[in-house]
């Protein structure tokens, strides 16, 4: 089988453009080509071999891959037999930068993190299903900052965020307030004087979760009460924000443990 899907995602309403890549091939071989952006793979299946720096990279299930900008590079099926798999992103240089000083260099450009492999590769899967743009920012920069102070030649900034619980705070009334159409973690950073990093840092810390989840869930709760009043799942999710019903539905099952259908039906029987 060969197969590659693109899917472009945003960070942040009317934010830069960030294209997500899910590939499955048997025979395919790239020819020599680089990127602007740094590319990012994460393997999941069969094994690849990519010519890079001079050598060659092997990858297997669950290794990370790092290409620089600018760098060129081939891939190809690492054996005859069972091709290779692998989702990745492509990254603009201030996204990895941002939580470090200085330009991120990765001397080694296939890295050994589990952890964090495993992360990229359900964040990729479920931006793939859905790019909200708020969730990309929330969750792409703060991945892509962890693999650069893990692995990359950058030092760490500083985490403490003077004020950070009243930022976090204002943040969230800013979202809730805003739900329909929520502003970019860029702007909201930017009208408070921290970086977008500073910024995600001081409301997973006061709030406990990353911006698109608090929304999501205050989102979940406004559906929920639509629903008692009768609306349909449909009219609900377009009503609270939710990109189409199966992004409402999906997250009302994280939150309440039931499909909104299935709420509505109960308390509408409960009458």
């Amino acid at each position: 089988m060969e197969q590659a899907l693109w899917t472009r995602a945003r960070l942040g309403r009317c934010g830069p453009r960030l294209d997500l890549l899910t590939a499955r091939f048997d025979k395919h071989v790239y020819a020599p080509h680089a990127h602007d952006e740094f590319t990012v793979g994460v393997c999941v299946g069969g094994s690849e071999i990519i010519d890079y720096r001079g050598g060659h990279i092997r990858t297997g299930p669950g290794s990370i891959v790092v290409l620089a900008p600018g760098e060129v590079h081939t891939g190809g099926p690492g054996t005859t037999t069972d091709g290779y798999a692998y989702r990745a992103l492509y990254a603009a240089t201030p996204l990895l930068a941002d939580g470090t000083l200085g330009f991120p260099h990765f001397r080694e450009p296939l890295i050994d993190d589990p952890e964090l492999a495993a992360a990229l590769r359900l964040t990729h899967t479920e931006l793939s299903a859905c790019p909200d743009p708020l969730e990309a920012e929330s969750r792409l920069p703060w991945l892509l900052t962890a693999l650069a102070r893990r692995h990359s030649t950058a030092r760490a900034t500083d985490d403490v965020v003077p004020g950070g619980d009243g930022i976090a705070l204002l943040v969230r009334d800013r979202l809730a307030d805003e739900l329909l159409a929520p502003p970019s973690l860029a702007t909201l950073a930017e009208d408070v004087g921290l970086s977008r990093y500073q910024l995600l840092r001081a409301f997973r810390t006061t709030m406990g979760l990353p911006p698109y989840a608090w929304l999501a869930q205050y989102r979940v709760h406004r559906a929920r009460t639509l629903l008692e009043s009768g609306l349909r799942p449909a009219e609900a999710a377009a009503a609270v924000g939710f990109a189409d019903q199966a992004h409402l539905t999906r997250w009302f099952r994280r939150v309440l443990g039931v499909t909104p259908a299935a709420y509505r039906n109960s308390v509408q029987d409960g009458r």
